[in-house]
């Protein structure tokens, strides 16, 4: 029985070739860092492949954003301009999903990070991930939402309009065909 996490040889090249280009174009995004490191890392981490390929399927357009000098992992993150497309239109989380009486979506923002082995961003990363913007100028994204929010029925977006981050709160079970999430992997 094959593990439905692993990509083709195939898709290891495609994948591990999109990155490369993509963190070649964006230099700013990672200065002092080398490809060479990072794909020694992803090469031997290929649940970690997955899970780019996946955010890169739901055009997330990952990308190296730092590394954590403690652990010596890159941190990888959805750097689209806009919420990934293959990510909206989902409410915040499975008891949000399971609320709804009428006109469910498919899934939850939370399930699919999980499915997708990644995290959604807190606002400190979201805030963050604006100093190589901006991102959601049209969009807004989904962030992990404080308990003591989540358990009164609401969760938190973020977008980014008129040169700042704004940091709103909706019912946790709403989806609009503009909100997405952006998710975050450590490799």
């Amino acid at each position: 029985m094959t593990n439905k996490k692993e990509l083709s040889a195939k898709q290891k090249v495609e994948i591990i070739s999109i990155l490369k280009d993509r963190f070649e174009k964006n230099m700013h995004r990672h200065d002092g860092i080398g490809w060479e490191e990072v794909q020694e890392k992803l090469e031997t981490n290929p649940e970690k492949l997955w899970s780019l390929y996946e955010m890169e399927r739901t055009e997330g357009e990952p990308d190296v954003i730092g590394v954590d000098e403690q652990t010596k992992e890159y941190i990888f993150c959805d750097c689209s301009k806009e919420s990934p497309k293959g990510r909206r239109s989902v409410c915040y989380d499975r008891e949000a999903l399971e609320s709804r009486k009428k006109h469910k979506p498919e899934t939850s923002a939370m399930d699919m990070a999980n499915e997708m082995g990644i995290e959604i961003l807190t606002e400190e990363q979201y805030r963050k991930l604006q100093n190589f913007g901006p991102f959601d100028q049209k969009t807004s994204s989904w962030i992990k939402t404080p308990d003591d929010i989540r358990k009164l029925g609401g969760a938190l977006f973020c977008d980014f309009r008129y040169g700042h981050v704004f940091v709103y709160h909706n019912g946790a079970d709403s989806y609009y065909s503009s909100r997405g999430f952006r998710g975050i992997l450590r490799v």
